[in-house]
């Protein structure tokens, strides 16, 4: 009995056997999925682009004219107000001496052909507003104190502090705009620069000349946009699609050659923007889809996935 369960067993080893020698493996290998990273597309704009500085202009008189009394007297009138507009020759105040106060009309009583009075006029030697009233009817002045300040409006200009490096784009005759807080835009002209730098903020004082058909306060701060450079057409992307390595010495954009692959071209960039930015080289077409989002990180002949496509 023990030989025959021997046999049974060995048997059936021998099966086993033959059966998993004759069978086939599973297929273990399976084919890899492509990745495709998504991305979403942009293309080249042509378009007109400007490099330009901002800076804050400040609106000001550069003369004022100081009326000054011319003799010992009285004040007997004072034909002006703060505020008020006033024209080179206008009668500004009537001064009357003390000694004419004194004795009042007795002089001419005596001899009416002398014809004394002691009333003296001062006139207005400019054009402008008056700004400042230091004294009125009635009060005693002195020769030479000062009686009111009148803004000559002739000198009326914006002034703006450029730094050093930019003085260059801030010659005499340049054209400057100019941008009011109401939102009102006016042309000015760089009219004068004054020759001393500030030592601290190393820059130089600018004063600007416009052309207005209303009165603009003084001492509004306005916006001043000064030209650096400009292009009638200038190829523009956003600035998302162009990367760069870390010191920001090569440039490069992800360029689709087909529906499924991106190739690196690398750029030379131009005038930046807001979020714009030029590509000075190489030329682009307005069909070449350029990656804007999803291109960080990608090599070259990338497999990509357009979004939206």
């Amino acid at each position: 009995m023990i030989k025959y369960f021997f046999k049974w067993n060995f048997s059936i080893f021998v099966a086993l056997l033959f059966c998993s020698c004759n069978s086939t493996p599973a297929e273990s290998d399976t084919e890899t999925p492509e990745v495709r990273t998504p991305v979403t597309v942009t293309s080249v704009a042509y378009q007109p682009l400007e490099d330009a500085i901002v800076l804050n202009a400040t609106s000001t008189y550069l003369q004022r004219d100081f009326v000054k009394s011319n003799l010992n007297g009285y004040i007997q009138k004072a034909e002006i107000k703060f505020g008020d507009y006033v024209h080179k020759g206008q009668i500004l105040f009537v001064l009357k001496t003390k000694e004419a106060q004194a004795i009042g009309n007795e002089v001419n009583q005596l001899d009416p052909n002398f014809k004394f009075s002691g009333i003296n006029t001062i006139h207005a030697e400019a054009t402008g507003y008056v700004a400042e009233i230091n004294h009125q009817a009635g009060d005693y002045v002195q020769d030479g104190e000062q009686l009111a300040v009148i803004n000559d409006s002739k000198s009326f200009v914006f002034t703006m502090n450029v730094p050093y490096q930019y003085i260059q784009f801030a010659k005499v005759g340049k054209q400057v705009q100019l941008t009011l807080p109401d939102g009102e835009q006016l042309m000015a002209t760089v009219k004068s620069s004054l020759p001393v730098m500030d030592s601290v903020s190393q820059t130089q004082s600018v004063s600007l000349s416009i052309q207005s058909l209303h009165t603009i306060p003084m001492n509004l701060i306005a916006t001043a946009k000064i030209i650096k450079s400009s292009k009638p057409a200038a190829a523009v992307i956003d600035k998302k699609a162009v990367l760069s390595d870390e010191s920001l010495n090569e440039f490069w954009v992800m360029k689709m050659i087909n529906d499924s692959i991106a190739i690196k071209v690398p750029v030379k960039t131009g005038i930046e923007t807001g979020d714009k930015i030029e590509i000075d080289s190489p030329l682009f077409s307005n069909n070449d889809k350029i990656l804007l989002t999803g291109n960080y990180g990608l090599g070259d002949t990338a497999l990509v996935k357009v979004q939206g496509e």
